[in-house]
């Protein structure tokens, strides 16, 4: 592959990262308007449901244009089914987690999903538990205990409350990517995930409806942009920008250019929402960050196994 291509891959991954890393900052700022949790994750998924549409019917024509065979029914309810775990279900409770703690601590919280997939992965999956992965797991909670110390002595039970349901989502989102393996080898990984997110939208939307009859439009014309902000900047173009940079790098180089997303969302958080970033939050950063990062490491230089 020639440099050009290799850079372009580089930018484009580092772009989708910091993106991915404004999806907090997003959110806090639409809370100081309205502390609506559901109010603007629907609104989120107004605007990133017609691009994941389009997505997937682009996909399925260009199936039937080349002569692919079309995805098994099973597989479609698969995607659906994965999607409301890893999507719907963890986007209700990080959403609702950010009404309750910094945008620093969700997105160390969050970012330790990697840690879940361990030993969710040994307990059903059959996946092998290693030292170095009991090792980067200690770390990188040591790390998110030091933050959440040091936060609660400012928001007490509030914060406890917050930091379970941001690591209830990661737990989510960690079966999402131990499930949904066998089914982006089937579809593909651009269809899979607009059948996986269309799915969690559509229900998102409903849950709003069934909950409170209609979608509330009251809000000011800033709430929308940070909603089509959150939808769009830091959902679907991430997304499409990730995958088109990991295609040219390689997902070795991608996983580790995502390490820095949480370094840019506390960047974020401390100069657009002023939070304060304190000696503890350095220690814990550092811990968090340095654990799921040597678990990364070492993840990816495993040897690959070849069938025989």
């Amino acid at each position: 592959m020639d440099r050009r291509s290799l850079i372009t891959g580089y930018l484009l991954v580092a772009a989708g990262s910091a993106l991915f890393a404004s999806k907090a900052i997003f959110i806090k700022l639409a809370y100081l308007e309205r502390s609506d949790a559901l109010l603007i994750l629907a609104w989120r998924m107004v605007f990133a449901l017609p691009v994941f549409i389009a997505v997937g019917a682009f996909e399925l024509a260009r199936r039937g244009r080349e002569g692919k065979p079309m995805p098994r029914r099973d597989a479609l309810l698969g995607a659906v089914g994965i999607g409301l775990i890893g999507y719907y279900l963890a986007m209700i409770l990080d959403f609702t987690g950010l009404l309750y703690v910094t945008a620093q601590l969700e997105r160390l919280a969050l970012f330790t999903y990697p840690i879940f997939l361990i030993f969710i992965g040994a307990a059903f999956f059959g996946m092998r538990l290693t030292a170095s992965s009991l090792a980067a797991a200690f770390i990188s909670y040591l790390g998110l205990a030091v933050v959440f110390v040091s936060d609660f002595s400012g928001g007490g039970s509030n914060v406890t409350l917050g930091t379970v349901l941001v690591l209830g989502s990661a737990v989510s989102f960690a079966v999402y990517q131990l499930m949904a393996k066998r089914y982006i080898g089937e579809m593909g990984s651009a269809l899979f995930t607009s059948v996986a997110l269309s799915a969690a939208a559509v229900t998102t939307l409903l849950h709003v409806f069934i909950v409170r009859g209609h979608l509330d439009t009251s809000m000011s014309a800033h709430y929308f942009l940070l909603a089509a902000g959150t939808g769009l900047l830091a959902t679907v173009i991430p997304s499409f920008f990730v995958n088109a940079g990991m295609g040219r790098i390689g997902a070795a180089s991608t996983a580790m250019i995502s390490n820095v997303s949480p370094l840019l969302t506390i960047y974020f958080a401390v100069a657009l929402l002023e939070e304060e970033f304190t000696l503890p939050h350095a220690i814990g950063t550092a811990l968090v960050v340095g654990g799921v990062g040597y678990h990364t490491w070492r993840d990816i230089g495993k040897p690959v196994r070849r069938g025989g």
